[in-house]
Formats: structure tokens, sequence, C-alpha cells
């Protein structure tokens, strides 16, 4: 089977072979390639060293030297250069203390942590496939290369990594790979809330989220956190993830939707996601299960205290996970709110017909007190849109 290789990975290949070493993509562009997906990246492995690889590039960065990465930047594009290796001891559970250089692509290979992960091409020899991850990814298989325990005691990590590829391609575990999550679980305590944020983020925002289960059933949730561990025992239901869009917000708010708000944040917070998802979700999950309002200042007074985008994700979230009796309450708000945005009622402050500068320049003093008498203007207009007039709420003002 042919794959169709970048132009400038091809040269870089090429390049590699005028100067007599060996040079094949590797790893998840092929899997990609051979699954009819579009490659993210094209990494390149060779048997040259890296400062031979430096040598025949004009325009290299040292993004892994240490551990033989060289990036080599052609036609707008960066890749990622990486001599056969064999690697040392793994002391913290993630990373080789050293790493030999080979001249040998299967023993490169052999390092790798699934069969479908450790295929390699290039044009003269074709397709690589030493570990059968042809086969793999024919049958719908994540197995580790090799030994499945000493995979997962290498680099904790890849415990994530398993279920997150079962997730996004829709495959099976192996069973020896799967039996060995949960032996090796304790270790992922060694791994980074940073690194297991992204595996997660990236399970939650594939065609299967529902497939977080399996951290909880393979006992890996403990070894997370105590209260991400804690959302799998006081309540779960994933299946519905999947009817959601592929938004980090919105994953991640559906999964924690049973939570407190202020839980769901410190769950977050301790997987170091980023503030914006953080207030989101603290949003989404706690208005879900609020009162659906029953009036039209009451839908504008919560429009007013939500982005556009926002109250439409919250409208997609709440369709999704409120009960069939609620239907109609939920239907009837999302009318209100076509209507209230059709009309051009006014929702958000900036639009109010007056202005603080306005007060102020009525003889009203900058402070809090200016501020208090702009909120009870502003909710007289969200009560009744008719009486955003400057002259009126200027009335209004002086009786405040």
């Amino acid at each position: 089977m042919n794959i169709q290789v970048p132009k400038a990975a091809g040269m870089i290949m090429e390049q590699l072979n005028n100067h007599g070493f060996e040079a094949y993509v590797v790893g998840g562009c092929v899997r990609d390639s051979l699954l009819f997906r579009e490659p993210g990246d094209w990494d390149i492995t060779t048997s040259a060293k890296p400062e031979q690889v430096k040598g025949l590039f004009e325009r290299t960065v040292d993004t892994g030297i240490l551990h033989g990465t060289v990036t080599v930047l052609m036609d707008g594009g960066a890749y990622e250069v990486t001599t056969y290796r064999i690697d040392g001891e793994y002391e913290d559970g993630r990373h080789p203390k050293s790493v030999e250089f080979t001249g040998d692509l299967i023993e490169d290979l052999k390092r790798r942590d699934f069969t479908i992960n450790a295929m390699a091409y290039n044009e003269r020899e074709g397709l690589v496939d030493a570990f059968c991850g042809r086969e793999d990814l024919k049958d719908g298989i994540i197995r580790c290369v090799g030994n499945a325990t000493d995979r997962f005691q290498e680099d904790a990590l890849r415990i994530l990594r398993a279920i997150r590829f079962s997730a996004q391609l829709g495959f099976d575990l192996e069973e020896e790979t799967k039996a060995a999550l949960a032996v090796i679980a304790p270790n992922m305590k060694m791994v980074s809330k940073e690194r297991i944020q992204v595996e997660l983020t990236k399970l939650l925002l594939s065609d299967y989220p529902e497939r977080i289960w399996a951290v909880y059933e393979n006992g890996i949730s403990p070894y997370i956190s105590k209260q991400f561990h804690l959302v799998g025992r006081r309540h779960f239901d994933v299946e519905k993830l999947k009817f959601l869009p592929k938004e980090k917000h919105l994953r991640w708010a559906g999964f924690l939707r049973f939570e407190h708000s202020d839980s769901a944040v410190e769950i977050l917070r301790e997987l170091k996601l980023d503030n914006e998802t953080m207030n989101q979700v603290k949003t989404l999950v706690a208005l879900w299960k609020q009162e659906i309002p029953g009036s039209k200042p009451a839908v504008r007074s919560l429009m007013s205290t939500l982005s556009p985008e926002l109250f439409e994700d919250l409208l997609c979230f709440m369709k999704l996970f409120i009960s069939e009796t609620e239907l109609p309450k939920l239907k009837q708000m999302e009318a209100d709110s076509r209507e209230i945005l059709d009309n051009g009622d006014c929702i958000r402050l900036k639009d109010m017909a007056v202005t603080g500068r306005d007060l102020i320049q009525a003889g009203r003093k900058p402070g809090p007190k200016l501020g208090a008498v702009l909120d009870t203007l502003f909710q007289e207009v969200l009560k009744e849109p008719t009486h955003n007039q400057k002259e009126y709420l200027m009335d209004l003002a002086e009786r405040l």
C-alpha cells in the first residue's frame, strides 16, 4: 500500500537517504494513513545521529536533542526527525533515564507503546510492521508492543493513552493490555496533572466519550484525584455525552453535570484546565439544573448574565439533559429568547440608553451608589424593554 507522504517530509527522507542514512515516517501518521484519516503530524525516524541530521539541513531546532529529536523546518512546515533509539531504565514511571542510539529500526519500534503506533513507512521499503499493527487496525484492537505490564511500567501515561485511543478510534482493548491497566494504575500518581488532563480532554472530545467509564472500571480514577474518583462513585451517566458538540467546555460540563458547580471547578482546577473553560463549565453545571425561566423578563435577566454563545450552549445542554416533562418550558424559553433578540430588547448594560457618564453629568458622584443606580435602571429595562429611553431612565434615576 502506498502512503501519500507530504512533499516536504519526502524531501527530508530523500536527503537522508542520499547521504547513506535510513529514514521512515513513523507512528501516528502511518496509523492514520492506513485508517484513511488525515494525520496531524508527520514524524520521521532515521539511522542518522542528531548532529548528522543538523548537518544536512539549513533550518533546524534542537527540540529534544538529548533524546535524539531534531525538528527540521521545510516548506513552511516543522517535522520532528528522531534517531533510532533504545530507551534506558525508566526510573520515574514516565521518562527513560538515558537513551542509546541504534542503527536498527526494529529496536526503535520495539520501544513504542502500541502496535498500531509501531509501524514505519517509506517508498523504498513500503510498510514495516514487525508487531502486526496493521492486523490490529483491521481487527479494531489496542494492543501493547510486547509485554503490556512492561510498557505501562515504563510510562504510566500510556494507561490513559490506551483508553483515549480506544475512544478516538472505537477500538477494543486487547485482554492482556486491559488487564495490565489496573495493575499499573497506582503509577498514575507519577504523571503530571497537565498530561492527565490532556488525555482526558482528548478522550471526552472523541466519538466515544462514554469510554471515560473505563478510567473508573479499571481502577485508575483514584490515582487521578480524590474528587475525580468520587464523580464515578456518586452518579455516573455518560451515554449522552456523544450527543454534545465536540467543544471542551461542553463535554467537561456534561461529564460533571451532576456535581455542585464549585466541586466541578475544584476538579478542573486540580487538572490544570484553563480559567475560561472552568468558568464556562461552572456556569453550565450551575444553570442547567435551575428552574427554567417562565417569563420574558426572567429570560432577559438570564440572557444578560451570559455571552450569546454560552446562552446557546446552555439551551443545547438543557435540551439533552433535562427531563421530558420540562421540555415544553424549555421550548417556550427558546422561543422567548428568539423574540427578545428579534425585537432588539436591551439585555446588555452597554446597550442601555443611560450611561454612568450621563448620571455623573446630571450631578451623581462616581462610586458604589452610582453603580447601584445603574443596576436598578438595568433591571427596569430587563423587566420592560420599552422603558429603555433616556428621558424615562433619567427621570427614574432622579427618584432613586
